[in-house]
C-alpha cells in the first residue's frame, strides 16, 4: 500500500446505489485513494457480493485510476468480547468482511480491536489474537491486509496504546497478512502530542519501539473535537479541532506517512462559510500543509 509519490490524500466514500459509486465519488472529488464500507456498517448480515457488483467495482477502480483501495469493518464487530455468542458472531462477520475484501482485491481492511467490556484489557487482547487466526485460518488472504487501528480509548476500547497494538500483531502467530492503520484523532485524544517537532518524534520513536514502523499501511487524518488525552473519538475537519493545522502540517510533512495512503473520515456536507464541499476543502488544506498538490491518479497496477 506504500505508493512512489510522497503524498496520498482521500476519503472514506459512501457507496449508496452500488460500491462502485465510492470509487467514482472519490474520482469526482479529486481524491488519491479511497476507503469504503463493503457493507451495510451496521447490520450484521448482508447478500453475497454478486459476479457483476465485483466487475462494476473493478471496472471503476480502473477508470478512476485510484490504486490500492481500502475498507472499514462493521462497527458491530467486537472480537475483544468476552462474551462467548457476541466473539463468535465478531468472528463469523469478520471472515465475510475480509472475504468481501479478498473479492475485490482491495488492499486493506480497518478493524477496530475491540472493548474487553467486564474482562481485563489482557483477557481482550487475547481474545483479540485467538479471533485474527481463526479468521485468516478461514480466508487464507492473498491481497487484503487487516489493519489493526489505533484507538481513542474510550472505555473498555483497546487500542489506545502502541503496547497493546504491538502485542497483539506479536503474538498473532502464523498471520502475515496484518498491519497497522493510523488515526491522528484517536491517537490525539489517546494522549500522543505531535504538536512540535520535538513531540512527533518522540511518537513515531514510540510507535517504532513498540510496533515497528515496517508494520504501518494506512492513516485516518481527522482532527479532534476533544483535547490531548480526553479519550473521546470526535472527528473534526483538518485544522478546525484541537489538534490545528500546525500539528498536521508537521504530521503530514512526517517521514512514517510519506507514500502512506492518507484517508479523511471527517463529517460530509457543504462548509456554510464557503460553499465548498468538505472533502474538497479538507483535501486541499492537507495539500497545503504537505506543500504539494493534487497528484494525478494512478493505475491500479503501479501498486
Amino acid at each position: 500500500m506504500t505508493t512512489k509519490h510522497p503524498y496520498f490524500f482521500g476519503a472514506h466514500m459512501s457507496v449508496a446505489g452500488g460500491l462502485h459509486t465510492g470509487i467514482e465519488r472519490a474520482a469526482a472529488a479529486g481524491c488519491d485513494c479511497v476507503q469504503i464500507f463493503t457493507k451495510n456498517n451496521n447490520q450484521w448480515n448482508c447478500a453475497e457480493l454478486t459476479s457483476e457488483a465485483i466487475e462494476q467495482f473493478r471496472s471503476a477502480l480502473t477508470a478512476s485510476g485510484l490504486p490500492a483501495p481500502i475498507a472499514h469493518t462493521s462497527y458491530l464487530i467486537n472480537i475483544a468480547s468476552p462474551a462467548e455468542e457476541l466473539w463468535r458472531k465478531s468472528v463469523e462477520a469478520l471472515v465475510v468482511e475480509w472475504s468481501r475484501a479478498e473479492q475485490l482485491r482491495l488492499s486493506g481492511l480497518v478493524l477496530h480491536p475491540g472493548a474487553y467490556v467486564d474482562s481485563s484489557a489482557e483477557v481482550g487482547m487475547q481474545r483479540v489474537v485467538e479471533a485474527i487466526a481463526a479468521v485468516q485460518q478461514r480466508v487464507r488472504p492473498q491481497h487484503c491486509r487487516l489493519l489493526l487501528e489505533n484507538t481513542a480509548g474510550q472505555g473498555t476500547c483497546l487500542g489506545w496504546q502502541f503496547e497493546q497494538l504491538g502485542w497483539m500483531l506479536t503474538h498473532a502467530r502464523g498471520c502475515d497478512h496484518l498491519g497497522i492503520c493510523f488515526d491522528t484523532c484517536h491517537a490525539y485524544a489517546a494522549g500522543y502530542d505531535f504538536s512540535t517537532p520535538n513531540q512527533i518524534k518522540k511518537m513515531w520513536r514510540a510507535f517504532d519501539e513498540h510496533i515497528g514502523l515496517e508494520h504501518l499501511y494506512a492513516v485516518h487524518v481527522n482532527d479532534s473535537k476533544k483535547g490531548l488525552g480526553s479519550r473521546v473519538d470526535r472527528h473534526e475537519h483538518i485544522g478546525q479541532g484541537c489538534i490545528g493545522e500546525e500539528a498536521f502540517g508537521l504530521f503530514v510533512r512526517s517521514s512514517p506517512v510519506r507514500g502512506k495512503p492518507m484517508f479523511l473520515e471527517t463529517p460530509k456536507g457543504t462548509d456554510p462559510a464557503t460553499g465548498q464541499d468538505w472533502d474538497m476543502q479538507n483535501l486541499a488544506t492537507l495539500r497545503r500543509l504537505a506543500h504539494t498538490t493534487h497528484r494525478p491518479p494512478l493505475s491500479p497496477q503501479a501498486n
